[in-house]
């Protein structure tokens, strides 16, 4: 897939995935605001219905008082029987009405009787009598109601706000109203008068960073038909009103959770995308390299046969000595190519198939060090070793293992600016056995440390233009020391050299 066709596909789902969450957070900004403005209306309905009670309340205990000085006040449960106390309150009236004097006796109500004296019916004059005492009982109610009235609004506008409101019974009737209009929330409030100045303040935890804190503050005039210089103010706080408006939409967060996966999946799928397309880059270096590679041996080797059958071609004994040696030599490096791209099958699999058998470390490492010094010797550089791991024996796949110690000593000689000198110690800690292998080379950038072990990365060599390979040697080492069940750490520094630190189990004695 071309790099344009990627980007392309990127963008779009990107400007999809825009699209998506605006509307998604449109909806929960929207869904939000719906709440929010529910439970506003639902808080002012409550309060409201508050103010009227205390109102009512207040009205009722002084006609109490005034009608044969009967006290509602000391009534359980006000807030629930005001239909009780209204039809108690007419029928004081009415005996009021019936005795101008207040007193408690009852008054004995005129009899009506039919009278047949005249000899004609008279149901029509005891209904209109009955009308006038209706009209005229009506009327003395009337009047002491309306002086009752009148008597306490001008009390009331002298009294102060503690005086006709108990505010033990506010909190009672506030909570029971609140939770019959759906906000069975916990709350703080308050009483103001006009001027802000706090009169009374519930006696629960105050908070005040809570009072403008998300427009959670909510008042309510009390007595708000009256016209008085002493207003006062309920103000009341819900400290939980946020979390109660989160849990409200439950429904929209498995939404947003399926959306933010979508998106997590989304970025996964691009940088997969992207590593593929990194990867299939490297494998076409990687075949580009490894064509080059092989190309050079085998164009020697037809070289060298084409002077084996050229008959002007001198067949002295010295002659053929030379192109023995050439033809040697390059189908030994043939065949160390050959065996670099058997590597690479190797990370095709998930686990390779290892030949485990019980092998001495300090002597596997002393014939690598027999076989690779001469390599090292004709460069100038030298090999020194410190075998000193008493316990050497390990079960390992001898030839992969060798292949290993090979790779990262073939490494600090190629990538060494100066004479080699590669150090090579081995050593025990606990049940375990750990050979270094540490050179004077040119040292690993920090930032490449983190990927040398990456299958293809190749670190860059500076200066250096004669270094071949195929990234391949490190990420070999990293996978055949894991599958012994071991570990490799790695330690370097620029211009001062490079220390590899194999650990890998041994037998236990």
């Amino acid at each position: 897939m071309k790099r344009t066709t990627i980007w392309i596909l990127i963008i779009m789902m990107l400007l999809t995935f825009v699209g998506l969450i605006a509307l998604q957070a449109r909806f929960v900004r929207i869904n939000a605001e719906m709440i929010e403005n529910q439970f506003n209306e639902n808080v002012q309905r409550s309060l409201f219905q508050t103010v009227s009670l205390v109102e009512e309340n207040e009205a009722l205990e002084y006609l109490s008082q005034t009608l044969e000085g009967n006290d509602y006040s000391g009534k359980k449960n006000k807030v629930l029987s005001l239909d009780a106390q209204n039809i108690r309150l007419k029928n004081d009236i009415d005996s009021m009405a019936d005795n101008p004097k207040l007193t408690s006796d009852q008054l004995n109500r005129p009899s009506i009787r039919l009278s047949t004296r005249h000899g004609k019916a008279t149901i029509e004059e005891t209904s209109r009598y009955l009308q006038e005492k209706f009209q005229q009982n009506f009327s003395r109610s009337k009047t002491i109601l309306d002086q009752a009235v009148f008597r306490w609004l001008r009390e009331s506008d002298k009294k102060e706000i503690s005086e006709r409101v108990n505010f033990q019974e506010l909190n009672g009737i506030l909570e029971r109203v609140l939770v019959n209009n759906g906000v069975p929330l916990p709350f703080y409030y308050s009483i103001v008068d006009n001027q802000g100045k706090l009169i009374y303040r519930c006696q629960k935890e105050f908070r005040e960073e809570l009072v403008n804190t998300n427009n959670n503050l909510y008042t309510q005039k009390l007595f708000p038909s009256e016209d008085s210089n002493k207003s006062a103010y309920l103000q009341v706080v819900f400290p939980t009103k946020q979390n109660y408006i989160l849990n409200s939409m439950n429904l929209i967060l498995p939404s947003v959770a399926l959306i933010a996966l979508i998106l997590c999946i989304f970025i996964v799928a691009i940088i997969i995308i992207f590593r593929q397309k990194q990867l299939n880059n490297m494998k076409n270096d990687f075949v580009n390299n490894m064509t080059h590679e092989f190309k050079t041996p085998i164009s020697t080797i037809s070289l060298a046969s084409q002077m084996l059958q050229d008959p002007s071609v001198g067949k002295t004994p010295e002659a053929l000595k030379n192109i023995s040696k050439v033809i040697r030599d390059e189908t030994k490096r043939l065949s160390l190519q050959v065996e670099k791209v058997m590597q690479m099958a190797i990370f095709e699999r998930d686990k390779s198939t290892l030949k485990l058998n019980e092998i001495q470390i300090n002597s596997l490492i002393t014939d690598i060090i027999g076989n690779f010094s001469l390599k090292v010797t004709s460069k100038g550089g030298k090999i020194s070793s410190n075998l000193k791991a008493k316990n050497d024996v390990a079960l390992i796949d001898e030839v992969h293992f060798t292949n290993v110690i090979f790779n990262l000593m073939d490494n600090a000689l190629k990538y060494s600016d100066k004479p080699l000198l590669l150090s090579i110690e081995t050593w025990n800690e606990k049940d375990n056995l750990l050979i270094s292998i540490e050179d004077n080379g040119i040292g690993i950038h920090k930032e490449d440390l983190k990927r040398i072990f990456e299958k293809f990365y190749r670190v860059s060599t500076g200066n250096l233009h004669n270094v071949k390979g195929f990234g391949l040697g490190l990420a070999y080492v990293k996978k055949i020391v894991t599958e012994h069940k071991g570990s490799i750490k790695v330690e370097s520094e620029i211009n001062i050299g490079t220390k590899f630190t194999i650990t890998i189990p041994t037998l236990k004695n």
